[in-house]
């Protein structure tokens, strides 16, 4: 088997750093990708803010909307909005 050079805990496992905007609902500890995604999705269900009519949909709170940065965001277009915020 090749060699390619990767070290494992990259990708999602390799933690990243949140913005404060993000860290607001996640900690502002690096964390795993996974975990960010983990958290982010705590908050939605503690909150409620699924789109009660259509559950792909998510209804940004005051938290989510600094991220998202408009009110509404499906859940697959939710990690491009992430991504914004971790380094």
């Amino acid at each position: 088997m090749a060699k390619t050079g990767r070290k494992a805990g990259g990708g999602l496992a390799r933690p990243v750093q949140p913005s404060p905007e993000l860290g607001a609902i996640t900690g502002n500890d690096p964390l795993p990708r996974s975990q960010v995604v983990s958290k982010v999705w705590d908050h939605i269900r503690k909150n409620n803010l699924q789109n009660p009519q259509n559950k792909r949909e998510i209804v940004a709170d005051d938290k989510l909307r600094k991220v998202f940065g408009k009110d509404r965001c499906s859940m697959f277009e939710m990690n491009k909005h992430l991504s914004r915020h971790l380094k």
